[in-house]
């Protein structure tokens, strides 16, 4: 089949937080074909991205083969050359990721196969998932055995509160369950430094996002001062050639790319190459989204998902209908084809 249309939209999204994704949250991404077969996939880059795929990435599909994955694979390479002088990271590559995984759920329909059949067939059953999120009491009563919650650095009040926030959470999970920090870039080596001495009697799993992803080094050096707690991150990483440098730094112990994010399945294919070669463990980030789940479900990424409950009882955009949700800490892709997921027009 042949690509005869793209395009791509910024949905009207209710409940998004007023900062910087007011405008840079998620994109739809939608490739139509001359099979009758419509894909749709999820990207980052919010408005800006929207413009970068109706007014440069559409004028490179139409008429592009769709019928293997060694055609998605060429249509990557074709788009990241293109869009190379402006690209390489950042928004470029988060809209290069909603098309690439449009076409992935198009190929995935029109051979009535769901993505992990296409990536070889899943290898996992119930995949564990763990949550996301600042109310841990709620996440344990539905089950989640794993749990991760924010803890941003602003002054040293805050070793307080991550020992109250570690405490409960450790508490919800029970002593054998995970417990993960996030710190949005926020913590820098000295206070990762002092976090390691004061939290290790919970068994911290990791510490993700440390310092930024530019300081490659210094999270390197972390490695051994925060062990046995791994530092872990990647998720503003983007390709596989990304990833190749962190690889040679040494920095993480742990890769976290975000599918819709990094340059959608065919670039975290690539990067499970260079992480294999590293022997460093690869747990996507949002990996309990369709969008994640399918490639942590056929590969040997870990068999650890994240989902975002949100907090108990507060709204949320639902924008993909038939997205499998956890249950009792585990969750599977549908055997549905493609992504097993279809656009919620009510948030367009």
């Amino acid at each position: 089949m042949k690509i005869t249309a793209l395009s791509a939209v910024y949905p009207n999204y209710r409940n998004v937080p007023p900062s910087w994704r007011t405008h840079f949250w998620q994109i739809v991404v939608k490739v139509e074909t001359d099979a009758g077969v419509s894909g749709y996939g999820y990207g980052g880059g919010g408005r800006a991205a929207v413009e970068v795929v109706n007014r440069h990435f559409a004028e490179l599909m139409v008429g592009r083969e769709l019928d293997s994955v060694d055609d998605i694979a060429a249509i990557w390479d074709h788009v990241y050359l293109e869009s190379l002088p402006y690209g390489r990271k950042g928004v470029a590559v988060m809209a290069l990721s909603g098309l690439d995984l449009a076409l992935w759920d198009a190929l995935g329909k029109a051979e009535n196969k769901p993505v992990y059949d296409l990536l070889g067939g899943a290898n996992k059953g119930q995949i564990r998932s763990y949550a996301t999120g600042g109310d841990q009491p709620w996440y344990g009563e539905l089950g989640f055995t794993a749990t991760k919650f924010p803890h941003r650095w602003t002054d040293e009040a805050d070793y307080d509160s991550a020992v109250e926030r570690a405490t409960v959470a450790r508490e919800a999970m029970g002593g054998d369950g995970l417990v993960m920090i996030d710190t949005y870039m926020s913590w820098d080596s000295a206070v990762t430094t002092r976090m390691s001495e004061l939290l290790k009697p919970f068994s911290i799993y990791w510490f993700e996002d440390v310092c930024t992803p530019d300081e490659l080094d210094a999270q390197a050096r972390l490695r051994p001062v925060a062990a046995p707690v791994l530092i872990a991150g990647g998720e503003h990483e983007f390709t596989h050639y990304g990833y190749r440098e962190i690889a040679k730094a040494g920095a993480l112990d742990l890769w976290q790319p975000d599918i819709t994010w990094c340059g959608g399945i065919t670039a975290g294919l690539r990067i499970l190459d260079v992480a294999r070669d590293a022997g460093i463990p690869v747990a996507p980030h949002r990996g309990g989204e369709v969008w994640g789940l399918h490639l942590i479900a056929a590969s040997d990424c870990m068999d650890l998902a994240e989902v975002l409950p949100g907090m108990r009882d507060a709204n949320r955009d639902d924008l993909w209908i038939g997205e499998p949700a956890a249950e009792n800490g585990y969750i599977a892709p549908t055997d549905a084809p493609g992504f097993g997921v279809r656009l919620n027009e009510d948030l367009l």
